[in-house]
């Protein structure tokens, strides 16, 4: 005879089999079924509970992206459900995997218009890759388990919906979930396009090597690569981490989030080497007369962005292997050494900026103070708005430390939920959430959570009473300034009234004291900075050249940004040539 076991139960069985260990989500009544076999005695996954789904949702898909492995979201029918829109969004726009169990009225009551019934299939229908409503008890742990698998395969959200009744039905327990047969097969460039690639990057006069996600794990062959035929290197914001910060071919992320040397270098470029990314803003930053070389592990991204001379449909580390194992060392070329000067001045400018000791405190400052006391393993989740744009710029990290934004999404309020999935997968990393004081006030309750779990998080708002992000755009599209500010508030008292340990901070003094605190800190930490609204240097609309711009313009556009140091890269270029 064939033992039976709950279909909940079964379903848990096999979230285990995927490596699954824990699960965010609140309570409700059409997901009870899940709530009750989570509970259970056979259950080894861990709940934990956040304040809003929306915060689950997103620190579901914020560790995947910092660990590779799917995370997994939970809600109830009706306002649940809709509350994880947020996080499945981010999911399928950075192409990270994520699965969303979503509660359901019971079968009689479907089709009635029963309390909080929806007809949730649709509702998913444009952002999951894998969208099921389960049918018979028998079918949940199978579809549970196509929904992962899915999942990966397709690197984007998966929502499985449950009727209430069906977990609590006994089925024969004889499903075998299929994480032991899943495989990933990458693709492998060809011989042929090897030559072809090492043949356009030989015959550049300034090339440039960027790359995107896709290069996460690669950092050796990149670093390698990249000295043998003298490239400098960019990257999209997302890949910040790969490269050590503290590299002086790295020249970081371009367009708005991003840094001078990148920006003024892929202007000025003859061919990218453009690999694992798909960077929205291409055709705005990049030389459009450049040649291009594209790699990617998925077809349909090659020549989406710029006009490719040559798709490789490859895998990026296995490329660079290839390309280092038949190329030859090349000498130092004036285009190199022109952009290590000009990245080595922006670097000291970085330095200079981040000694500034004003009243209301500027924001580099405070990323010195994350950068004196992170570890060499720290996890940083940043939230959206100029505080991205501040974090690609001013963080100095190395490839053991993780980096984590919503990327093409862009929602606000992603630090904060992020760094709780952070923390609970990497209990013994350090982990910061940086976030502005708009991104924080959405998700501000969620301290709580880390409060309740003893995540010992550092919180970090950036508090300037306005959404600068936008504010920025209003200037640059000539618009007045409407419906940017926003209301101060004390989030160091909040935090300590949530029960974490609360700063509010004005001065030098006391932001090197809260910092201090923080540094051995094992329990939550809330750091508010009160800071200027000042804009951040806009390095995709530069006035320091003078061949492009006259005294009087670049006398004034330092005057607003504090950047007389800055030197031009085509004065480099110049200096170099001669």
């Amino acid at each position: 005879m064939t033992d039976t076991i709950k279909s909940g139960i079964a379903m848990v069985k096999v979230l285990e089999a995927w490596d699954i260990d824990h699960i965010f989500g609140i309570p409700g009544g059409s997901i009870n079924t899940i709530m009750d076999a989570l509970h259970s005695e056979q259950s080894n996954i861990k709940y934990i509970q956040v304040r809003h789904e929306e915060v689950g949702a997103l620190a579901a898909v914020g560790e995947t992206k910092m660990s590779g492995k799917i995370g997994v979201a939970f809600a109830t029918a009706g306002p649940g459900a809709t509350h994880l829109f947020q996080g499945l969004y981010d999911a399928k726009m950075d192409h990270v995997p994520m699965l969303a169990l979503v509660g359901q009225v019971n079968r009689q009551t479907m089709n009635t218009d029963g309390f909080q019934e929806m007809d949730e299939v649709p509702m998913f229908g444009d952002v999951a890759f894998y969208n099921r409503n389960v049918m018979t008890a028998e079918q949940l742990p199978s579809v549970v388990d196509q929904a992962i698998k899915h999942s990966y395969e397709e690197h984007g959200p998966a929502v499985v919906t449950v009727p209430v009744d069906l977990g609590w039905m006994d089925i024969p327990d004889t499903f075998v979930p299929t994480a032991k047969d899943y495989r990933v097969n990458l693709p492998v460039a060809s011989d042929d396009d090897i030559k072809k690639a090492l043949v356009l990057i030989s015959q550049a006069k300034r090339p440039i090597l960027y790359i995107g996600k896709g290069a996460r794990g690669a950092t050796k062959e990149v670093l390698e690569f990249a000295k043998m035929y003298q490239l400098p290197i960019a990257s999209s914001a997302l890949a910040k981490g790969i490269i050590p910060d503290a590299e002086d071919s790295y020249l970081k992320s371009a367009g708005r989030v991003a840094t001078k040397p990148s920006v003024e270098a892929l202007a000025e470029t003859d061919l990218i080497l453009f690999m694992g990314s798909d960077y929205p803003f291409a055709q705005f930053f990049f030389n459009p007369n450049a040649k291009f070389i594209q790699v990617d592990i998925d077809s349909s991204k090659l020549g989406k962005r710029h006009h490719t001379d040559l798709a490789i449909l490859a895998d990026v580390q296995s490329t660079l292997q290839k390309l280092i194992a038949v190329g030859t060392q090349q000498p130092e070329t004036a285009w190199y050494q022109a952009n290590i000067k000009n990245n080595q001045n922006w670097k000291q400018w970085v330095t200079k900026m981040g000694e500034l000791d004003t009243n209301p405190l500027r924001i580099e400052p405070v990323l010195n103070e994350i950068n004196r006391i992170a570890q060499d393993d720290a996890i940083f989740a940043v939230d959206v708005g100029n505080v991205t744009i501040e974090g690609v710029r001013f963080l100095e990290m190395n490839p053991n430390q993780s980096f984590t934004t919503s990327g093409w999404f862009a929602t606000m309020g992603y630090a904060l939920p992020a760094a709780i999935g952070g923390q609970v997968s990497y209990p013994n990393r350090q982990v910061f959430s940086i976030s502005g004081d708009g991104g924080f006030g959405m998700v501000e309750q969620d301290i709580i959570t880390q409060v309740k779990y003893n995540l010992p998080i550092i919180n970090v708002v950036l508090s300037n009473e306005t959404f600068g992000f936008i504010k920025a755009e209003q200037d640059d599209t000539g618009q007045s300034h409407y419906g940017v500010d926003i209301a101060d508030a004390d989030f160091g008292a909040l935090g300590t009234a949530l029960g974490a340990k609360g700063f509010t901070v004005r001065t030098r003094s006391e932001l090197t004291a809260a910092f201090d605190f923080a540094k051995t800190a094992t329990v939550p930490v809330v750091i508010d900075v009160k800071i200027t609204g000042d804009r951040p240097l806009p390095v995709e609309q530069l006035q320091i050249d003078p061949a492009k711009f006259s005294a009087d313009q670049i006398q004034k556009f330092n005057d607003v940004y504090n950047s007389g140091d800055l030197v031009p890269l085509t004065q480099y270029l110049a200096d170099f040539d001669a």
